[in-house]
């Protein structure tokens, strides 16, 4: 793989460049031990004899540094790190093609669509001046519609993080059905730092009246926590001694901003990740596989627009996986409800039309597994289900 001759080319110059590094140290330091001593040596001649015995200490010096020979040190070890800082940016120029239009593709696409993402991308990521000029410039207006719904979510945030959960708990209350629905305990979990911030700020007094009126309604279902929060009031004023200080932690706040976002993205009907962003970061990840299928097929760019389906896979991270897929290893083809994957009786998985031409269509006759020598036959295969 590309990635990992690069990889190995730029651990060779770190290699050479920590070797050239610490021989230079080691001369250097040889070269120091030689003069010092030789001062060492001029400091102790006596007044009387230092005319003739300072010439006779710096002309042992002199040979003693032209023993350790610094300069044809060094040259090696230097000469070793030029030679492989000379290869690696070639490396880098013959693995990395600038020329990215190879892999473009004549899509037709709505740039209405299109404006509408960017939009909403500026807006989710709370640049909502940019958000506005672009709209203005772009001429779309009707993006404007998660304008409102994202500057709110930014006032929460930033609410919070100068401690003030107030807005944050309205927006859990009007929301307490849709967030029950995600099984989310957004609300308790504010609620809890809210008694948490009241009992460190107001005393027992008046966190005690808090938990009366906002966490008892929570009592049936979340008694464990609701009992470790009143067991909190015997220690007021030192809770950060007691068994229950991981409460203080800062990285509550923090979580349950995410956590807002989240649940608040995903009551919008929105993800919680920019969908540009998302996007741009898979493109970059692919390609490097699309410019290389494009130097092969250098020459056949009517086919290269023309094609439905890759001819190679593009391998992404997990974290661009949304959901389960699964790509015969036979035909290439992605599996599909009228093409579902099937399991054979020896493990290994095919698709449907790819177990149909195997058996030549006939569901009595065995056929052998392309993967191991086993057998198979179409009755003994069974669905897979993601």
């Amino acid at each position: 793989m590309e990635l990992n001759t690069i990889k190995d080319a730029f651990d060779r110059v770190t290699k050479k460049q920590k070797l050239s590094s610490s021989k230079s140290q080691e001369v250097i330091e040889q070269l120091s031990q030689e003069i010092e001593e030789a001062l060492l040596k001029l400091q102790s001649i006596p007044d009387t004899t230092f005319q003739a015995n300072h010439k006779l200490i710096l002309t042992e010096l002199k040979t003693k540094l032209n023993e350790i020979a610094p300069l044809g040190q060094l040259e090696g070890t230097q000469k070793e790190l030029n030679v492989a800082l000379s290869k690696y940016p070639k490396l880098l120029e013959k693995s990395f093609n600038p020329d990215i239009s190879k892999a473009y593709r004549n899509v037709d696409f709505d740039a209405h669509t299109v404006n509408q993402i960017i939009a909403n991308h500026f807006y989710r990521e709370g640049l909502f001046d940019l958000g506005d000029c672009f709209i203005n410039e772009a001429k779309e207006t009707e993006a404007t519609a998660m304008r409102t719904p994202f500057l709110e979510m930014y006032q929460i945030l930033d609410a919070m993080r100068a401690r003030n959960l107030e807005p944050a708990l309205n927006w859990a209350a009007t929301n307490r059905d849709k967030l029950e629905q995600n099984g989310s305990d957004l609300e308790l979990r504010l609620h809890r730092l809210q008694f948490v911030e009241m009992l460190q700020m107001r005393g027992r007094d008046e966190a005690l009246n808090y938990a009366r009126t906002f966490l008892a309604p929570f009592a049936s279902n979340h008694m464990t926590e609701v009992q470790k929060l009143m067991a909190c009031l015997l220690w007021a004023g030192r809770l950060d001694s007691s068994p229950y200080s991981e409460l203080l932690s800062p990285s509550h706040w923090d979580k349950l901003a995410e956590e807002l976002t989240r649940q608040f993205c995903n009551i919008l009907g929105q993800s919680c990740e920019s969908p540009l962003s998302v996007t741009i970061a898979a493109g970059v990840q692919g390609l490097p596989t699309l410019l290389k299928l494009m130097n092969v097929m250098t020459g056949k760019k009517q086919e290269w627009q023309s094609m439905k389906q890759l001819p190679v896979p593009v391998d992404l991270d997990r974290e661009f996986q949304f959901h389960s897929i699964f790509v015969c290893p036979v035909s290439r083809e992605q599996a599909s409800e009228e093409n579902p994957p099937m399991l054979l009786s020896c493990g290994h998985v095919l698709c449907k039309q790819s177990i149909t031409k195997l058996s030549k269509n006939n569901s009595t006759r065995p056929f052998k597994c392309p993967y191991c020598p086993s057998e198979v036959e179409v009755a003994q295969c069974r669905q897979l289900y993601f």
